[in-house]
C-alpha cells in the first residue's frame, strides 16, 4: 500500500511540476512569472462574456446615454488607456446597487455601484477604484486562481484515489473553494500597486485610493454602529479584504509618486448630484417602521420600536425583546389556495396548530403556528400566507417569545392586517432618497448640513461618514459637501 501511495504522489507531483514549467509565463504587467495556463486569453474573454449577461440579468442593463454611467466610462477609460494588455477591449459599469461594491470579470468587464458612488469623495477616489479592478484584469488573477483551483483539484483527486478516501478530497475541496471566494493578499497588493501606476499615469493625484479605503472604513465602522454591531452584507470589503496593513502598504505606494495630479473633487460631485441613495424603487423602501414597494404596489407597517431591514429576498423586522418578523414572496404550484399552500408546500410534514383559512384586506389567506427557538430561546412562530394575485403570494414569519405580552402579540397581527396596495398619493410621494451637493455657507456647522438628511438617527455621524470628516473637523466655507435628501 506504501508503495502505492509513494508512486500516487510522485506522479501527482511530476505531473504537477511538468505542468507548471510548461504553463508559467511572464506577465506584462508585473514582470513575474505566474502559472495562467489553464485559462487562456481567448478563455478570459469568453467567460467574462458569458458572466456579464448574468450580472446584467441580475442588475439591470445600464441606461443609455444615461450621465453617470458615461462619466464613470469616461474616468475608466481614461485609466485603462495605460495597462500592458492592449488585446483587452475594457467596459465599465453603472450598477443600480446601494451596497457599496466594485469587481471586475476577466475579459475587462468593470463594474462599479451607485452605493460606492456615493461614498467615493473624488474623480481621484473613483479612479483608484476602477484602476485597482483594471489591475486585478491585467494581473490576470482570476486566470490565476483559476488554474491553480484546476491543479489542486486534480491533487485532491489522485490523493483521494491513492488513499481511497473522500476526506482528503473534502478538505482540499474546501481549500479550493475558499481560494476562488476572495483575492489573496499578493493579489490584493499588486492590484493596488498596478492600480496605483495607472492612476498616477492618467494623470490622477496618487492618494486616491488610500483616501478612498479611509473613508470606506470608517462609513463601515458606523453602519456597524447602526445595525448594533451586525455586520452589513458582502461589500468591496468582503472581496477585497481590508487591514491596518494594506493601508499602510497603500501609503507606503502612493509615497513613491509625486504628490500632484487631478483631485477633481468638484467635477465628481457635480457628476453625482442627484443621485439614487440607498433603496431604489425597484428594491422598495424602508421608511421609519413601514414599508413601501411602489413597483410592486404594496405596503405593510410593523410595532413600533421594531428595526426594519430590506434585504435581498426579504425584509426583516426585529425588536430588543427577541421578536422577529420575516416578511417575503413565493411562487406556489399552479391553481393552489392559500391553506392549501401552506400545509402541503410550505410547511409539508410540520406540526401546525390552529391552522385556518383567513380574509386579509379582502385577499385568501391562511396562517397557523408552531413551537421553535430563535438563539436558544423558546418562541411561537406564526406564519401568515396571503394570495396577492393569482400565481403570487406573500409570506409572513413572526417569532413571538414565549410569555410575550398581549399587547405585542396584537401589534404583530395588526402588522399582518396592516398589508394593503398603495394609494395614488402614495405612489406617487414615496420616492428614493437622493444625493444633493450643497455649499457650505460662513455661519454653517456640521450639524446644520446634517439635520438636511431624513435620517432619525445617527445624523451627524452619517454626514461625516458621507463627507469623510473625521470627529471635530468643521466644514469650510464655500466648500461643497454630500447631503441625502428625500427629494
Amino acid at each position: 500500500m506504501f508503495t502505492e501511495l509513494r508512486y500516487w504522489c510522485s506522479l501527482c507531483k511530476s505531473l504537477f511540476l511538468i505542468t507548471c514549467l510548461a504553463a508559467c509565463s511572464v506577465n506584462p504587467a508585473t514582470g513575474q512569472q505566474q502559472f495562467t495556463a489553464l485559462m487562456s486569453p481567448a478563455q478570459e474573454s469568453r467567460v467574462g462574456a458569458e458572466e456579464h449577461q448574468k450580472i446584467i440579468k441580475q442588475f439591470g442593463a445600464p441606461k443609455a446615454g444615461d450621465p453617470v454611467q458615461v462619466y464613470v466610462s469616461k474616468v475608466g477609460q481614461k485609466v485603462a488607456a495605460h495597462t500592458e494588455r492592449p488585446d483587452i477591449s475594457y467596459k465599465f459599469f453603472l450598477l443600480d446597487d446601494e451596497m457599496v461594491n466594485a469587481f471586475a470579470l476577466p475579459g475587462g468587464y468593470v463594474y462599479v455601484t451607485r452605493g460606492l458612488l456615493a461614498q467615493a469623495g473624488s474623480e481621484t477616489e473613483l479612479a483608484a477604484v476602477l484602476g485597482h479592478e483594471v489591475g486585478h484584469v491585467t494581473g490576470r488573477h482570476s486566470a490565476e486562481r483559476y488554474s491553480r483551483n484546476v491543479v489542486t483539484s486534480l491533487g485532491a483527486m489522485v490523493l483521494s484515489a491513492a488513499l481511497d478516501s473522500s476526506s482528503a478530497s473534502r478538505a482540499l475541496g474546501l481549500g479550493s473553494d475558499l481560494f476562488l471566494k476572495s483575492y489573496s493578499r499578493g493579489q490584493e497588493h499588486e492590484a493596488d500597486a498596478l492600480g496605483l501606476r495607472y492612476l498616477t499615469n492618467a494623470g490622477y493625484h496618487p492618494d486616491g485610493m488610500a483616501n478612498f479605503l479611509t473613508a470606506l472604513n470608517g462609513n463601515t465602522m458606523l453602519q456597524n454602529r447602526i445595525n448594533g454591531g451586525a455586520r452589513q452584507a458582502p461589500g468591496w470589503f468582503s472581496t477585497h479584504p481590508l487591514t491596518t496593513e494594506r493601508i499602510a502598504q497603500t501609503v507606503a505606494l502612493a509615497g513613491q509618486y509625486p504628490k500632484q495630479g487631478l483631485e477633481g473633487r468638484d467635477d465628481y460631485l457635480t457628476a453625482i448630484d442627484g443621485l439614487v441613495y440607498g433603496e431604489s424603487a425597484k428594491q422598495g423602501f424602508v421608511r421609519d417602521i413601514n414599508f413601501y414597494h411602489t413597483k410592486m404596489d404594496f405596503t405593510f407597517s410593523v410595532p413600533a420600536g421594531f428595526k426594519m431591514v430590506n434585504q435581498p429576498g426579504q425584509v426583516v423586522a426585529t425588536d430588543k425583546n427577541g421578536a422577529a418578523i420575516v416578511f417575503d414572496a413565493a411562487t406556489p404550484p399552479q391553481n393552489m389556495d392559500a391553506f392549501t399552500y401552506m400545509t402541503q408546500v410550505w410547511m409539508a410534514g410540520e406540526a401546525l396548530a390552529g391552522a385556518e383559512k383567513i380574509d386579509i384586506n379582502g385577499k385568501s389567506a391562511a396562517t397557523a403556528s408552531f413551537s421553535g427557538k430563535v438563539g436558544n430561546h423558546p418562541v411561537t412562530i406564526r406564519i401568515v400566507a396571503m394570495e396577492w394575485k393569482p400565481g403570487h403570494f406573500f409570506r409572513f414569519q413572526m417569532a413571538i417569545p414565549n410569555g410575550a405580552p398581549a399587547a405585542l402579540i396584537e401589534e404583530l397581527k395588526r402588522t399582518t392586517y396592516s398589508l394593503r396596495h398603495l394609494t395614488d398619493a402614495e405612489k406617487r410621494d414615496i420616492q428614493p432618497y437622493r444625493l444633493r451637493v450643497v455649499t457650505a455657507g460662513a455661519g454653517d456647522t456640521v450639524s446644520m448640513l446634517a439635520r438636511k438628511m431624513p435620517h432619525s438617527t445617527y445624523q451627524e455621524e452619517r454626514f461625516r461618514a458621507l463627507n469623510a470628516l473625521g470627529t471635530g473637523e468643521n466644514l469650510t466655507a464655500g466648500r461643497r459637501y454630500k447631503v441625502v435628501s428625500e427629494r
